[in-house]
């Protein structure tokens, strides 16, 4: 029940972050929206650290692995997303990132050695087919978008598909929260050096109203931060496949902010959708128990006789 509390819990905080990055991309542009979220995300963790009064080691840690998921988990996908929303609509955006579970589950297999069940199989495509279902079956508006805007998002979708199987393959052994510090330390590093390059270094002027103001903290320190201390617990807890079905909640989730603070309908077919995509998480995650042989009890007493086919 843990997994499930913390995959609704991040769609609702990711629901709304496609939102933070369209009213933020005008006025920080695509790296300074990285910088700002990363740095505020780093901060927030850095002080739950200090409230629990408990240090992190920085000894004999992987770091090649780490730096690697920094630039993939954050600084790469997050600039690409916000690029991407200079072209495409918000919702758009969240909706081509909802086929990240197809590719974490494509890269797994090619990439990573991962063997997928029939029922996790059939629980991608019928997960993919409520996301349909939610943009009306309108597939005609997804090939009239912006296609360097759904380029780079897609691009998004590919490299947090692979670095969540990196993740689960290579940093088991390493704590939630430190891999969250680092990613976020990476990419708020990664994106401060591109827009020093690049001359975009934006002023704080350029974010004083309140409009912006909530959009960063929204962003940085739920979006980011807490978000990213889930996302990792869902990945060690359960599997990269998982973790990534968290986005085809999210687009559901947007729909729920534009009701409940904009007071948007959410037609029928959204509600269809829901449930196709809920049935999906459910098929590709669903435990199947089995009966233990009784020779393999009587030789290990100590087994309670079950076996998790996963």
């Amino acid at each position: 029940m843990k997994l499930y509390a913390a995959l609704v819990t991040l769609s609702l905080i990711w629901g709304m972050s496609f939102y933070f990055i369209k009213v933020l991309v005008e006025d920080l542009g695509p790296w300074g929206i990285v910088f700002v979220r990363c740095t505020l995300g780093a901060l927030t963790l850095l002080f739950i650290i200090l409230i629990k009064r408990k240090g992190l080691s920085l000894k004999v840690l992987p770091w090649k692995a780490l730096l690697l998921v920094g630039l993939l988990n954050a600084l790469l996908p997050w600039g690409l997303i916000a690029i991407s929303e200079t072209r495409i609509s918000s919702s758009m955006a969240s909706i081509v990132n909802a086929t990240t579970p197809i590719w974490t589950s494509v890269i797994g297999v090619l990439l990573f050695s991962i063997t997928l069940k029939f029922k996790q199989w059939m629980g991608i495509i019928v997960g993919f087919i409520g996301i349909l279902v939610l943009i009306d079956l309108n597939v005609t508006q997804l090939i009239n978008e912006d296609l360097i805007g759904m380029g780079t998002m897609i691009a998004a979708t590919l490299c947090y598909g692979y670095c969540s199987q990196f993740t689960k393959r290579h940093l088991q052994g390493v704590s939630v929260m430190m891999i969250s510090l680092i990613t976020l330390i990476t990419g708020a590093i990664g994106s401060l050096a591109i827009m020093g390059v690049t001359g975009s270094i934006f002023s704080l002027n350029q974010v004083a109203s309140w409009s912006a103001l909530i959009a960063i903290v929204g962003l940085g320190v739920f979006g980011s931060g807490l978000a990213y201390l889930l996302f990792y617990y869902m990945i060690q807890k359960g599997s990269a496949e998982f973790a990534t079905f968290v986005t085809y909640l999210v687009p559901i989730t947007a729909m729920f902010w534009g009701w409940f603070l904009l007071d948007e309908h959410i037609p029928a077919h959204a509600i269809l959708g829901l449930v196709l995509i809920l049935g999906g998480v459910y098929l590709s995650t669903r435990k199947t128990v089995k009966n233990e042989p009784l020779a393999a009890s009587a030789i290990n007493s100590k087994n309670k006789g079950v076996l998790y086919d996963k």
